[in-house]
C-alpha cells in the first residue's frame, strides 16, 4: 500500500508525539510531569480517550510499570518525566528492561533552558560546560538514544524509537527532546516529509528451511531423555501456546529459568518447575540426565545453571539446541549443535508442525516420557513440601505460599520483589496457568513487586493480582499504594514481615549489621493511605485476612509475621554450593 501522510492538519510536536503512540496501539503511559516533559503531557491531553496517563509518586514506580507493560504486551511501555530524574530514579525498570529484553520508551527532556542553557545551567543535560551529559548517561543503560533538536526530528525520532525498542532483542530506548523541538509546530507540507508510523515498523518473520527442521525433529525423536528449558523470551514472544503444543506433541518435559517461571503451568503433567541454582531437585535431576536440551528464549546464564556446573549441563555429553531472537545470545554460554534464530512463536510452531507430521511421536512415546516426569517428581518431590501445613507462628514461608495458592484462582497474577521472599515464591509457589508470575529476575532489584502488580492489574483488570514482598522491599515502594488508591487499582500486597533483610541477615551468620528493622505493623500505614490493611500472626489469621483483602475491591495490604527459620541456603541446590 502507498505510504500515508502523518497528518492532515497542523500539529504541535507534543500532539504529534502522542499521535505516534496512538498509531502504535500504546494505550498507557506512566510517569511524573516535570520540566519540559510537561509539554509532552499537554500533547496527551487530547488523547485521553485513547491513552491513559498514570501518575505515580516516584519515577521508580513508573519505570517498573512500563517494563511490565512492555514485557506482557510486546508494545513499548512508556515512561515520561524529566530527564535528570528518570535517570536517577527510574533505573530499576530501565535496567530490568535492558537486561530482560522488554520494549520501553523513555520520553524525556534535556531540561536545557534555551536560550540560556550555556550560562550557569540548572538541571541541564546538554553536555555543555557545567551541565551533565544526558545522551552519554542514558546510553549506558539503554538500547539506543535519540536526541531531537527540531520539530520533524522529534517526530521521526519517536517513530524510530518504537522500531528500535521492538526490533530483534527488545529493550529500552531514550528520547531526549530539546526545548526547541518541543516548542515546534508542523503542517502537512513540512519537510522532511512525515509519514504514518506503521510504514516504519518492520514485521519480523523468521522461518527455518525444511532440512534444518528435519534435523531438529530427528534429534528430539532419537533422544533417550529430551527436555525443554524455557526462559523469559517465551514470555516476550507470547509463545505460551506454542511451547505447550510442542511439549505435548513430542512428550518433552519443560523446566524454566527463574525469569521464565510463569511461561508454562507447573501443574502440567510435563512440567518440572524452575531449574538451576535455586531450582527444584526434580528439574535439576532430569536436566542432568538429559541427552538433548532445547533451550528457548534463555541466555543460559551462570546464575541459572548452578554456575555452569557440568553435572547439570555439559555440551560434551548433551545435544544443545537453542532458539533466540538475538544471534549473539545463541551459543553464548555454551556451544550448541543447532542455533535457531528467530521469534519463538514462529519457530516453535514450525518444529511442532513438522514433529506432528513425522509420525515419530506416537502415544506410546509421549506416555513413556510423561511417565519419566511422574517418576522423578515422585522420587524427589514436587510442590509437596510438608511445611506447607506447618502450624507454627511466626509463619514459615512455605505456609505463607501455601495459603496464597489456596486463596487464589489458577489465573491469578503474582508479582515478586527481591530477596529471599522471591526465592521462596520461585521455589514453593506452583503456577497453574501461563502468564501468571513475574519477578525482577533480570536485575533482582528490591521495590519491584508493587508497581509490577499495578501494571498487571491495569492490563488484566478481571484477574486477581497479588504482590509478594518482604518488609524491606515494601518500605521502598509502598508509595505505590497511593497510586493504586488514586487510580482505583485493587491489588493485594502480601508483606512477609520478618523485621529484617532476610538474605543479608542470613548471609551475615551472627555478625548482623545494617540488616535488621524494628518491629513494624504495616496494616495501619495502608489504612492511613485509604487502603485496606490487615495484620496476621497465625495461619488462620492470614487465611482470613487474605480472603477479606481479595474481596475488598480496593488496594489492600496483608502484613504477615514471617519466620526467619528458613534461609536461602536451605533451598540452594547442591550443584551450586561452593
Amino acid at each position: 500500500m502507498p505510504a500515508r501522510n502523518f497528518m492532515e492538519a497542523p500539529l504541535t510536536v507534543p500532539q504529534a508525539i502522542a499521535r505516534v503512540l496512538v498509531e502504535c496501539g500504546i494505550d498507557m503511559t506512566f510517569g511524573v510531569p516535570g520540566g519540559n516533559s510537561m509539554q509532552i503531557y499537554d500533547g496527551l491531553y487530547d488523547c485521553r480517550s485513547e491513552i491513559r496517563s498514570v501518575l505515580v509518586r516516584h519515577e521508580s514506580l513508573a519505570g517498573v510499570m512500563a517494563e511490565v507493560y512492555g514485557r506482557l504486551t510486546g508494545k513499548p511501555g512508556v515512561v515520561i518525566g524529566q530527564g535528570l530524574f528518570l535517570l536517577s530514579n527510574a533505573l530499576l525498570g530501565i535496567l530490568e528492561a535492558r537486561l530482560g529484553s522488554s520494549p520501553m520508551l523513555l520520553l524525556t527532556d534535556l531540561t536545557d533552558g534555551a536560550p540560556f542553557s550555556q550560562h550557569a545551567p540548572y538541571q541541564s543535560g546538554t553536555g555543555e560546560y557545567g551541565a551533565w551529559d544526558a545522551r552519554l548517561s542514558f546510553s549506558g543503560a539503554t538500547k539506543a538514544v535519540f536526541e531531537s533538536h527540531n520539530a520533524v526530528q522529534a517526530v521521526q525520532h519517536t517513530q524510530m524509537a518504537v522500531k528500535h525498542a521492538t526490533a530483534g532483542q527488545a529493550g529500552p530506548v531514550a528520547l531526549l527532546y530539546h526545548s526547541t523541538a518541543l516548542k515546534g509546530t508542523m503542517n502537512p507540507g513540512t519537510e522532511p516529509h512525515l509519514y504514518a508510523t506503521q510504514g516504519y515498523r518492520v514485521r519480523q518473520t523468521h522461518r527455518l528451511d525444511d532440512l534444518e527442521i528435519e534435523r531438529i525433529v530427528e534429534k528430539l525423536a532419537a533422544a533417550r531423555q529430551p527436555v525443554i528449558i524455557a526462559g523469559n523470551g517465551v514470555r516476550i514472544s507470547r509463545a505460551y501456546d506454542a511451547l505447550r503444543q510442542l511439549a505435548e506433541t513430542v512428550g518433552a518435559p519443560v523446566a524454566t529459568t527463574a525469569s521464565g517461571k510463569g511461561v508454562f503451568a507447573e501443574d502440567h503433567p510435563l512440567a518440572l518447575g524452575v531449574f538451576g541454582t535455586f531450582g527444584l531437585p526434580a528439574a535439576n535431576a532430569f536436566i542432568a540426565g538429559a541427552d538433548a536440551i532445547l533451550a528457548i528464549g534463555t541466555k543460559l546464564a551462570p546464575s541459572d545453571t548452578a554456575f555452569e556446573n557440568t553435572a547439570l549441563i555439559d555440551p560434551r555429553r548433551q545435544t544443545l539446541i537453542q532458539i533466540d531472537i538475538e544471534p549473539c545470545n545463541a551459543a553464548w554460554t555454551y556451544p550448541c549443535d543447532h542455533a535457531l534464530i528467530g521469534d519463538a512463536t514462529v519457530l516453535l510452531g514450525q518444529v511442532c508442525q513438522a514433529a506432528a507430521a513425522s509420525g515419530r511421536f506416537g502415544k506410546a512415546v509421549v506416555e513413556t516420557r510423561t511417565q519419566a516426569v511422574r517418576s522423578v517428581r515422585a522420587k524427589l518431590g514436587y510442590f509437596d513440601e510438608p511445611e506447607y501445613a506447618a502450624p507454627q507462628a511466626p509463619l514459615l514461608p512455605q505456609r505463607i505460599v501455601a495459603e496464597i495458592m489456596k486463596a487464589t484462582p489458577p489465573n491469578a497474577m503474582v508479582t515478586c520483589d527481591a530477596g529471599e521472599n522471591r526465592l521462596f515464591m520461585t521455589r514453593f509457589y506452583q503456577t497453574r496457568s501461563a502468564e501468571s508470575f513475574l519477578s525482577p529476575a533480570a536485575t533482582g532489584g528490591m521495590g519491584y513487586a508493587i508497581p509490577a502488580a499495578i501494571a498487571c492489574k491495569l492490563l488484566y483488570p478481571d484477574r486477581q493480582v497479588i504482590a509478594v514482598c518482604g518488609d524491606g522491599g515494601f518500605g521502598m515502594s509502598m508509595n505505590g499504594l497511593l497510586t493504586a488508591k488514586e487510580e482505583n487499582i485493587p491489588i493485594v500486597v502480601v508483606v512477609m514481615n520478618n523485621n529484617a533483610l532476610g538474605w543479608v541477615k542470613h548471609f551475615q551468620r551472627g555478625r548482623e549489621i545494617a540488616s535488621e528493622f524494628p518491629d513494624m505493623n504495616w496494616a495501619p500505614v495502608a489504612q492511613a493511605m485509604g487502603c485496606a490493611g490487615f495484620r496476621a500472626e497465625t495461619a488462620e489469621q492470614f487465611a482470613s485476612a487474605l480472603k477479606e483483602a481479595l474481596s475488598s475491591g480496593k488496594p489492600a495490604v496483608v502484613d504477615v509475621a514471617a519466620a526467619l527459620d528458613v534461609s536461602y541456603r536451605d533451598i540452594l541446590s547442591p550443584l551450586a554450593a561452593g
